[in-house]
């Protein structure tokens, strides 16, 4: 070995202490039975306990679900099943036997949609929902074929899922004894989510004086819309781009059978007979697709979800069985190598 490389070798050389020449001083746990056992019992009544916590906590949800599918020819909403008919309104009824603190949410429930199907997902121009002028007038290539009409125009909001937009409204009653009914408030500020209605969705800019419909102009509503997009509501706040129930809706889903929040009633519901009158827009037949609108209350947690709690009830006993298997084991083997040193 000549010098230059004995030189390259010292300089590569780790110096000389604890740590970079693995001399530290270290702690190296000693499974046994004493310190396993223990561990693996209380680990075990832990998950049972917080399972269930978690458990009685979901079950203290109440949900009222009502399916106004009308498949079913004894149903009140079966006449409106028929396409043809448009406008079609229909009625559910249901009772509350307890009361409902608010705020109460309001959902519809869609049932063998897939909104996951992958052209389906990808077919949407987000630029355009930031509000984009350049692609207001010429969407992404992801929005075929709901990209232009038939007369080449642009579509706003393009694509499969603005496309497919659920359109059912509801508005809620309570029947008073004297045979009349009170109108149950509905509140539909603030349902989507804050990042999706502050930063992902905006409005075109509307400069110089010009209104919604100016900055549309050129354009045409999605085939299945009964209105283009600048009159989904009266609403400044709430219109375009912007409309809440629209943002709610672009969200896709992840399982073919899902909820979307519609609204909230903050009062709550008290005690007594309901009646859901629904405006009956959106097809579901022609896939055996369910609808349903369901009123539900929240816990700590959020809204009903026993998985959580099952999950760690499923995990604590898994972990008292273990303990006792290796308990037996311990206690067999132990009393076998104390009989063979005899």
């Amino acid at each position: 070995m000549n010098r230059q490389e004995d030189g390259v070798l010292l300089k590569n050389k780790p110096d000389n202490t604890a740590f970079t020449q693995q001399r530290l001083p270290a702690w190296q746990p000693f499974m046994s039975a004493g310190y396993v056992l223990p561990t693996f019992l209380l680990l075990g009544l832990a998950f049972i306990g917080i399972g269930l916590g978690l458990f009685f906590t979901s079950n203290s949800v109440i949900e009222l679900e009502l399916d106004y599918t009308g498949d079913q020819p004894n149903t009140s909403c079966h006449l409106c099943t028929n396409t043809t008919m448009k406008g079609c309104k229909c009625m559910v009824q249901f009772k509350v036997d307890t009361l409902l603190e608010g705020p109460v949410f309001m959902y519809y429930e869609l049932a063998n949609f897939y909104q996951n199907q992958r052209k389906y997902g990808v077919s949407r121009d987000d630029d355009q929902l930031n509000g984009d002028l350049v692609y207001l007038k010429e969407p992404a290539e992801y929005c075929f074929p709901f990209r232009h009409d038939s007369k080449g125009k642009p579509i706003a909001p393009c694509g499969a899922i603005a496309n497919s937009m659920f359109n059912d409204s509801f508005v809620v009653y309570k029947m008073n004894n004297n045979g009349t009914r009170t109108k149950i408030p509905l509140n539909a500020k603030g349902i989507s989510w804050w990042t999706d209605y502050n930063i992902k969705f905006h409005n075109p800019p509307t400069d110089n004086g010009t209104d919604l419909r100016e900055v549309f102009n050129g354009t045409v509503k999605p085939n299945n819309w009964p209105r283009p997009a600048y009159e989904l509501d009266s609403d400044p706040q709430n219109n375009g781009f912007i409309n809440e129930d629209f943002i709610i809706w672009m969200r896709t889903a992840a399982l073919p059978n899902f909820r979307k929040l519609y609204r909230r009633v903050e009062r709550g519901l008290e005690p007594g007979n309901y009646t859901v009158e629904i405006s009956y827009n959106y097809p579901v037949i022609s896939f055996n697709g369910k609808k349903r609108v369901t009123f539900s209350t929240i816990s700590w947690m959020g809204g009903r979800n026993p998985f959580l709690g099952i999950a760690y009830l499923v995990c604590g006993c898994v972990c008292i069985v273990t303990t006792m298997v290796m308990f037996i084991v311990y206690i067999k083997y132990q009393g076998g190598q104390a009989s063979t040193e005899k």
